[in-house]
């Protein structure tokens, strides 16, 4: 299983103190501090190392879909705003990967850093948290695909790696959020949400609409 490299600032140092805490086990004086140490320190090197897993995935290649942006479990599909536009809303725990995929093939025309919150990103109120919105525009008159990386609760990081102007293909990585998040995935008016809430989504592999127009 490849490791995505972000893991490596988390998993050094706690490995590191979980050795410590194994050399300070074996002396008396500090046997039961050292075990802990070593028990926190090595369960944390191995969360993490588990944590920042970044399996590798074919590249979807039917054009007329669109993927889930992340591994989790959609919280919501619904209308947000004025207009017809669809708000996907997808939960990712601790427990799924916290790489994120392109929903579709297209240029980036826009990434936008927005100051919020921290809610728990499970609730509605994850909305309105800090986030990365990235733009994307497909083409083919098909209108503009955005979509949210999230913070939680306990994620204060995000990573989004292409720039303005950057072509990106459907599933291709695009970046990364620390910890438990959420994704978002606004849908222009040329397509159609196929989840409903419940459903269980991979990123870059689970279908999650389709283009209705060009």
């Amino acid at each position: 299983m490849k490791i995505a490299p972000q893991a490596w600032r988390f998993v050094v140092p706690a490995a590191a103190a979980g050795v410590l805490g194994l050399w300070l086990a074996g002396r008396p004086a500090a046997a039961v501090p050292g075990a802990l140490l070593a028990f926190l320190g090595l369960g944390f090197a191995a969360f993490t190392t588990y944590f920042f897993r970044d399996p590798e995935r074919p590249l979807p290649a039917d054009a007329s879909k669109l993927y889930s942006p992340g591994d989790g479990t959609v919280l919501s599909v619904a209308r947000e705003g004025p207009g017809d536009a669809v708000t996907l809303r997808i939960f990712l725990s601790v427990f799924n990967v916290h790489i994120q995929r392109a929903p579709c093939a297209g240029k980036v025309v826009k990434i936008q850093t927005v100051e919020g919150s921290f809610a728990a990103a499970m609730k509605d109120a994850a909305r309105f948290n800090a986030r990365v919105v990235m733009t994307l525009d497909p083409g083919a008159g098909r209108g503009l695909v955005v979509v949210e990386q999230i913070v939680g609760l306990i994620a204060r990081r995000i990573e989004c790696w292409p720039k303005i102007g950057d072509a990106v293909a459907a599933g291709q990585r695009y970046g990364i959020i620390y910890f438990g998040s959420q994704a978002a995935v606004h849908f222009p008016a040329g397509s159609k949400c196929t989840v409903k809430p419940g459903d269980t989504l991979a990123a870059g592999l689970t279908e999650i609409g389709t283009w209705t127009s060009a």
